[in-house]
């Protein structure tokens, strides 16, 4: 929800021509919120597939023993997603600026209702390279998560399959259906994000994105939350 709020509500009064409602602190705000809440998202959901992974895989609730502190583990694991992403993207409150505020447009990144002065060569590809890495942990974490799920189920499926075929009823098995709903969801996860990705990446080396293309990276970056 506060992904979809702090994107949706001022992308869609930009996008009905709506201008100068946020001042520099607005923007600061509003680009702080959606940058923590999307990292918290994703991060979380990750941790969901990991938690939900230990309790479904006997091997690797034995391993890591966390049947009976799970939930403890849950609370710490999201403290540390928040405040983990707290102080990264902290960097946007000098970054981004108020598009009243900027002298000098051509110098700036202009979005549809605030502007970020282009950082320099190193601070851009630091910034990239731990914004890359904590993303691509996430979408790993996940799709290896969802493997593991998906591989426990089939082999319960196969063991319990004579159950199954002296049952009259054509209905699919709950592995399947099950099967089903997590290669779905870490499908939309993984490409959602990793579009969202890409697309962000192509308007900071664009020198003047086309409203299309940022509205478009808008609407991907607001489809998994959705």
């Amino acid at each position: 929800n506060l992904v979809l709020c702090s994107k949706g509500i001022p992308q869609t009064l930009a996008a009905f021509g709506l201008e100068g409602f946020l001042d520099g602190a607005g923007c600061k705000l509003v680009f702080y919120l959606h940058r923590v809440a999307r990292g918290v998202s994703l991060s979380t959901t990750c941790l969901l597939g990991g938690f939900q992974a230990i309790k479904l895989c006997p091997s690797i609730s034995r391993w890591m023993e966390l049947q009976i502190r799970s939930p403890m583990c849950i609370a710490f694991c999201c403290f540390l997603c928040w405040a983990l992403h707290l102080v990264v993207h902290s960097y946007i409150v000098r970054y981004i600026t108020g598009p009243m505020n900027s002298k000098n447009k051509s110098m700036d990144k202009i979005y549809l209702y605030c502007s970020s002065p282009i950082p320099g060569r190193l601070v851009f590809s630091v910034m990239a390279v731990i914004f890359l890495f904590m993303d691509g942990m996430c979408l790993t974490l996940m799709v290896w998560t969802s493997g593991s799920m998906v591989l426990v189920l089939h082999r319960h499926k196969q063991r319990v399959q004579h159950i199954h075929s002296g049952s009259l009823s054509p209905r699919t098995s709950h592995e399947t259906r099950a099967t089903h709903t997590i290669l779905s969801l870490v499908s939309m996860f993984v490409s959602f994000h990793a579009l969202a990705a890409i697309l962000s990446y192509w308007i900071t080396q664009i020198q003047n994105p086309s409203h299309w293309l940022r509205s478009i990276s808008a609407l991907v970056a607001s489809g998994f939350p959705t």
